[in-house]
C-alpha cells in the first residue's frame, strides 16, 4: 500500500532521467574539446585561427540545430527528435575520432553541434510536457544536472586517457579516444529511448487521446490524466498557429521574456569561465597545475549547486532563486573584476569565481531552460523553445569569441571584462524583479492562460 504513490514518481523519474542523458551528452561534447584541443592542434599543425575554429565549430552547429528542431519536433514528435539527437552524437563521436584533415574534423564537430542545439531545445520541452506541475521544477532541473555532470566527468575522462600514454601518443592517438568515447553514452541513450513514451501533450494535440491518457495515468493516476486532457482540450482553440504568430498577440510577451532571459544567462559570462577557466587562472598568476586544480573546483561546484536548484525550485519557486542567484552573481563578478584591477590573486580570486559558479548553477543555469520550456502554449511550444535555444547559442558563441579579445586587450583587460559581466548580472536581477512571473505549481495550460488578454482589456496579465 505504501509503494503505490511512489510508482508514478518512478515512472516520471525514469523517463526524465533518460532524457537528461541528452544533457549529459551536451555537457560531454561541450567540454571534451578542451582536453583534446592542444593535441589535435599539434597533430594537424593548426594555426591559432584554426585552433579557435576547432573549439567553436560545435557552437556553429548548435545554432541551426536549435532553430530547426522546434519545427521538426512539433511536426514529428519529441521522441523521434530525441532519437535523432542521440544518433547525431554517436555519428559525431565516431567521425571526430577518425578525421584525416581539418575539414573532416570540422564537419564532425558541426554534426555534434546540431545534436547539442537540438537536444538543448527538445529535452527541456519533453520533461516539461511529461512532468506534473508539482514535480516539474525539480525534474526540469535534471537536464541541467545532466549538462554539468557531463562537463565535470569529461575533465576526468580526458585526464584518464592522457595517462594511457606519453605526449607523443596523446598527440597521435589520445585526442581521438577523448572525442570517440562519446559514442558509448550516445549508444546507451539510443537504447534507453526505446523504453520511454512520447510526450503526452504532443500526442493529445495530434488527437491520439487514448495514447496520451495511458501515459498521463502512469504519470500520476487516472484523475490527473482526466484533468490534464480536459485542460489540453480547453487550451486548443485554434489550428496550429504559423511561426509568425510568435511575434504577435498573446505569444509576444512570453517570447520576449524568454529571449531576454536567454541573453542574460549567457552575457553574464558563464561560458567565458567554463571555456577559459584555465586561461583565467593563469592570467591571474597561477601555474598550469594550480590552474587545472582551480578548474576542477569550478566544475565540482557547478555540479554540487545544481542539486540546490533541484531541492528548492519547487519549494521556493523560480523567482526567489533567480533573484538570489543574480544578486550573488553581480557581487561575485564585481569582486573578480576588482581583484584583477588591484592585482589581488590567489585563493580569494578562486573563491569569488567559485561563488559566481555556485550562484549561476542554482538559478540562472537550470531555471532559464526550465522557464523557457514551460511558458508557451502547447501548440507552439517547440518552435518557441527553438527561438530561445537559438538565442542562447548565438549569445554563447559571441561570448566565446569576444572573451579572449576583451581579456587580452590593453584598453579593456580582465578587470573591465568582469565588470561588464557584473553589470549584466545586476541588470538581470532587476529584469527578474520587475518582469518575470512565478510559474511554480501551475500546469502548463494555466501558465499559457497568463498571457491571454483579460476580458474587457487588450493587455495580458502575469498575475
Amino acid at each position: 500500500m505504501n509503494t503505490k504513490p511512489h510508482r508514478p514518481l518512478r515512472f516520471v523519474l525514469f523517463a526524465t532521467g533518460v532524457t537528461a542523458i541528452g544533457g549529459f551528452l551536451f555537457g560531454y561534447d561541450t567540454a571534451v574539446i578542451n582536453g583534446a584541443n592542444s593535441y589535435l592542434t599539434a597533430h594537424l599543425g593548426l594555426n591559432s585561427t584554426q585552433e579557435g575554429l576547432a573549439g567553436a565549430s560545435a557552437i556553429l552547429g548548435c545554432i541551426p540545430g536549435a532553430m530547426f528542431a522546434g519545427f521538426l519536433s512539433d511536426r514529428f514528435g519529441r521522441k523521434k527528435m530525441l532519437f535523432l539527437c542521440a544518433t547525431l552524437y554517436a555519428v559525431s563521436g565516431l567521425l571526430s575520432a577518425i578525421p584525416r584533415t581539418f575539414d573532416q574534423f570540422l564537419l564532425a564537430r558541426i554534426i555534434s553541434g546540431l545534436g547539442i542545439g537540438a537536444s538543448s531545445m527538445i529535452c527541456p520541452v519533453y520533461i516539461a510536457e511529461i512532468a506534473p506541475e508539482k514535480w516539474r521544477g525539480r525534474l526540469g532541473a535534471l537536464f541541467q544536472l545532466g549538462i554539468v555532470t557531463g562537463i565535470f566527468l569529461t575533465l576526468f575522462v580526458n585526464l584518464l586517457i592522457q595517462g594511457w600514454g606519453d605526449e607523443a601518443w596523446n598527440t597521435s592517438v589520445g585526442w581521438r579516444w577523448m572525442l570517440g568515447m562519446e559514442v558509448v553514452p550516445a549508444i546507451a541513450f539510443i537504447a534507453l529511448l526505446f523504453t520511454v513514451p512520447e510526450s503526452p501533450r504532443w500526442l493529445a494535440l495530434r488527437s491520439r487521446t487514448d495514447e496520451a491518457r495511458a501515459i498521463l495515468e502512469q504519470v500520476d493516476g487516472p484523475e490527473h490524466a482526466a484533468t490534464e486532457l480536459a485542460a489540453i482540450r480547453a487550451a486548443v482553440t485554434q489550428v496550429e498557429p504559423p511561426f509568425s504568430a510568435l511575434f504577435s498577440g498573446a505569444y509576444r510577451r512570453p517570447l520576449l521574456l524568454a529571449v531576454l532571459l536567454a541573453l542574460f544567462q549567457q552575457f553574464c559570462g558563464i561560458n567565458a569561465i567554463m571555456y577559459y577557466s584555465t586561461k583565467i587562472f593563469e592570467t591571474a598568476g597561477a601555474g598550469k597545475n594550480a590552474a587545472f586544480t582551480s578548474s576542477v573546483w569550478v566544475g565540482l561546484i557547478n555540479l554540487v549547486f545544481t542539486f540546490v536548484a533541484i531541492a528548492f525550485v519547487d519549494r521556493l519557486g523560480r523567482r526567489p532563486l533567480l533573484l538570489i542567484g543574480t544578486a550573488v552573481q553581480a557581487v561575485a563578478l564585481g569582486l573578480v573584476g576588482w581583484m584583477f584591477h588591484v592585482g589581488q590573486h590567489g585563493p580569494l580570486l578562486l573563491g569569488c569565481v567559485v561563488l559566481f559558479i555556485a550562484a549561476f548553477a542554482m538559478a540562472m543555469g537550470p531555471i532559464t531552460w526550465l522557464f523557457c520550456s514551460e511558458i508557451f502554449p502547447n501548440q507552439i511550444r517547440g518552435r518557441a523553445m527553438s527561438v530561445a535555444a537559438f538565442v542562447i547559442w548565438t549569445a554563447c558563441y559571441i561570448v566565446a569569441q569576444t572573451f579572449p579579445m576583451l581579456n587580452d586587450s590593453p584598453a579593456i583587460g580582465p578587470a573591465l571584462t568582469f565588470g561588464i559581466y557584473a553589470a549584466v548580472s545586476l541588470a538581470s536581477f532587476f529584469f527578474v524583479l520587475l518582469l518575470i512571473p512565478e510559474t511554480k505549481g501551475r500546469t502548463l495550460e494555466e501558465i499559457a492562460r497568463m498571457w491571454k488578454p483579460v476580458e474587457g482589456t487588450s493587455k495580458g496579465t502575469a498575475s
